[in-house]
């Protein structure tokens, strides 16, 4: 499983490359790669369907119990079948749709690798892996989204989506931790038989509301929807991709993984349940006041993500078998109708709803896919999108109150339907041009084959009760019996849900006929809008930016002496009480002090107190010279004269420098009061006593110390140095000397342009 996220990487490695070299095909061809991990992964349905876990694992971190694990279960697999699935053929359609986009190479690139980071996503079965691939489809959705960043809507769509669901991550990051804290492990299967050790443990409501936070970023749960719809400056490849089986569904699987740890109570069950609700319904409703055809789609994408988030949340066996069949009939319809509105963006240039009429001539391909999607998206018989309601309806029977939620969003979610699968395609063309020309094939494949698969899920839905049975039992830790058919029997449950149905229908055939009052409605409400979550997510940003720059004006306003002075003035406080008389580590007894190294600091401090009188700066420059050769004499009698020598050295070195750049200075000016001086003094007269004390306590505590015995032991066999000074530096802590080489050389390099710089019309 490894090399099957691998290899979607490996694809983004080498996309460009074949965009530039295959042209016009490069869709077709790098198509290839998801359609052989679908393939690869479709081959597990009868091991899976049977009960079968597919583990892979290495080790990865093994002193912090970080392994490189992926497990491949029921819940995973119909994830990674729908990621690698519709991945195919989003690769072939965006080929048709950007032909010609100079950047299109890197389009792919990208797809490719928001396509494995999902399929890590998903595959996971440790908690830290997990999260590495939660922030990677972040990255690369950010990357996505902002596609056509030389325009400002664009950029600001992609920094909002980045924020919103980066700030989600660090959320989450904190509760997988605490999670692994509580557990005692990070491996999931080893979690999910502790989860009553985790029900009871103290951290545990922390985790579920940082958990609950990841994932509702993620999934645009109210009142963190908006950047969902502000997506939609993404190029419509992009948007299919993204609201059909990948980014937006991270969070509501997230929350189906980890049902089985942290399922069960009132916490977890009030904000799935509550935020869930929430979301379908006024999703639903904001959905059927848009014009724009992607923004429509996309509202009821957020309203399906609510209605997964609720039924996720109550837990139920029914529920969770809705679950799973919402998850696959809604990738279907909604990649299809993302498909055909870019289909229609392509050839007409609008997507504005109000000028959209009589299609069906021009579009006869891409009218049979969106009508097949719309059909399924509506509810309607032999459909999955009927599976996926009825199961819905049936799970529901218990809570009427959500029963009533459901209903009001599908048939809002029906007036949706009609909009986009039948008003833009009848009456009489309004903007059609006069030869628009034929859709390419790359373009209408997707919808029709997708508007197929979900007709023919919905006639066969028995042939996939194994897989989503399991995918069910794995979110609820225990066997859900299923059973997916057209027609359920005379069961009361059954002839509810397909009352209720009926009703759906007949109600959404009501709003589509009041769709005009409710676009004058949204007119209305526009002063609501303007102060929801999208306006506060703007006010919030810009005092974000405001305290950031106040902040920036207070510390790092361009003096050096007041960031040392901030940073010894922070540090006293904790100096102080590591130091005071009576902590752990005061010492008990001080060591014996000779006679050399007595006329050595007084030296040192003979030369400190010189450099703060003289008003010379050359006297200043010596007397700084002497404090250092005397810190250097008494690195020599403690018996290090590797750093006694390098001191030395550094020493004779700055006191040359400093003669070259002062040399030619103006004379010494004083430009502080005696008031800062006196406060300078008082400050670092502190904090060297401070640091005094506690080298002092450091020097006091017993113990020997196990990481010089370990450098001396393994310095010849490990190294093969006798110089175990040396062998530390360019063996054991080998990247910090890199880092401080990096750092010199860099250093260097800007000298060398500085000395290089003549100003404009000066002789060289």
């Amino acid at each position: 499983m490894l090399y099957a996220v691998l290899a979607g990487f490996a694809g983004a490695g080498i996309a460009p490359l074949a965009h530039r070299a295959l042209g016009r095909a490069s869709g077709w061809v790098l198509a290839a790669i998801p359609l052989a991990l679908t393939l690869y992964f479709a081959s597990f349905l009868p091991a899976v369907s049977a009960g079968e876990v597919i583990r892979w694992s290495r080790a990865w971190v093994p002193s912090l119990g970080v392994v490189l694990s992926f497990e491949l279960d029921g819940l995973g697999l119909i994830f990674a079948l729908l990621i690698s699935g519709i991945g195919t053929l989003i690769v072939v359609y965006a080929g048709g749709y950007l032909a010609g986009d100079p950047k299109l190479g890197r389009l792919y690139a990208l797809l490719l690798a928001f396509m494995a980071s999902m399929l890590g996503l998903v595959l996971s079965a440790n908690l830290i892996l997990l999260f590495v691939f939660w922030e990677l489809t972040s990255i690369t959705s950010y990357l996505l989204i902002g596609h056509k960043h030389e325009s400002e809507k664009a950029r600001k769509a992609a920094l909002q989506a980045l924020l919103v669901t980066v700030t989600g991550g660090l959320a989450l990051l904190a509760g997988l931790l605490l999670l692994g804290i509580a557990g005692d492990s990070f491996d999931l299967p080893l979690l999910v038989a502790r989860r009553d050790l985790i029900a009871a443990h103290p951290l545990y409501p922390a985790i579920v509301l940082l958990v609950a936070a990841g994932a509702f970023t993620k999934s645009a749960q109210m009142p963190l929807h908006f950047w969902l719809p502000g997506a939609m400056e993404a190029p419509t490849p992009v948007s299919a991709y993204l609201h059909s089986a990948t980014m937006v569904k991270a969070g509501v699987f997230l929350l189906a993984r980890l049902a089985p740890l942290l399922a069960g109570s009132v916490l977890w069950y009030g904000l799935l349940v509550g935020f869930g609700t929430l979301t379908m319904v006024v999703s639903a409703f904001l959905a059927t006041q848009q014009t724009d055809l992607k923004r429509v789609l996309a509202y009821t994408t957020v309203s399906a993500l609510g209605t997964l988030t609720m039924l996720i949340g109550l837990g139920t066996p029914a529920a969770l078998k809705a679950a799973v069949v919402l998850v696959g009939a809604h990738a279907l319809y909604k990649a299809a109708l993302f498909m055909v509105a870019g289909i229609v963006d392509h050839k007409t240039g609008t997507r504005d709803i109000l000028r959209l009429s009589g299609l069906r001539t021009a579009l006869p391909i891409t009218t049979v896919g969106a009508g097949l999607a719309a059909l399924s998206a509506g509810g309607l018989v032999p459909f999955s999108g009927f599976l996926a309601k009825e199961t819905t309806y049936a799970a529901l029977i218990e809570f009427p109150w959500l029963l009533a939620a459901s209903v009001l969003a599908n048939a809002f979610g029906m007036l949706v339907a009609l909009v986009v699968g039948w008003r833009i395609f009848t009456g009489e063309s309004q903007v059609i041009p006069d030869d628009p020309g034929p859709v390419p094939v790359a373009l209408w494949q997707g919808p029709l084959l997708l508007g197929i698969a979900g007709l023919l899920l919905g006639v066969f839905g028995w042939m996939g009760e194994g897989i989503v049975a399991h995918a069910a039992s794995d979110m609820a830790g225990q066997r859900v019996p299923v059973k997916l058919a057209l027609w359920q029997g005379f069961e009361f449950e059954a002839l509810l849900a397909l009352g209720l149905s009926v009703f759906t229908l007949l109600l959404g055939l009501a709003f589509y006929k009041a769709h005009g009052l409710l676009l004058r409605l949204a007119t209305s409400l526009d002063w609501l809008y303007q102060r929801g979550p999208y306006r506060l997510f703007d006010l919030g940003l810009a005092a974000f930016v405001s305290l950031a720059k106040w902040q920036t004006q207070i510390l790092q306003h361009g003096y050096l002496r007041y960031y040392i002075l901030t940073v010894v003035v922070t540090l006293l406080p904790i100096g102080v009480l590591l130091a005071a008389p009576g902590s752990p580590v005061w010492p008990v007894t001080f060591g014996p002090v000779g006679l050399f190294e007595t006329a050595l600091v007084a030296v040192v401090l003979a030369s400190t107190a010189f450099v703060m009188s003289t008003d010379s700066r050359m006297a200043a420059v010596a007397g700084l010279g002497g404090v250092g050769y005397g810190v250097a004499l008494l690195y020599l009698s403690y018996g290090a004269p590797d750093l006694a020598l390098t001191q030395f050295a550094i020493e004779t070195l700055s006191v040359v420098i400093f003669v070259l750049v002062l040399y030619r200075l103006p004379e010494f000016r004083v430009l502080t009061t005696r008031a800062q001086r006196l406060r300078d003094a008082v400050i670092a007269t502190s904090a060297g006593a401070v640091m005094t004390l506690l080298v002092l306590a450091a020097q006091s505590q017993s113990g020997a110390s196990r990481v010089s015995g370990f450098f001396a032991e393994q310095s010849v066999p490990a190294a093969m140095g006798r110089n175990v000074v040396n062998v530390i530096l360019v063996d054991f802590r080998s990247l910090d000397t890199l880092g401080e080489v990096v750092v010199l050389v860099v250093a260097a390099l800007g000298v060398f342009a500085l000395l290089k710089l003549r100003p404009e019309g000066e002789a060289h």
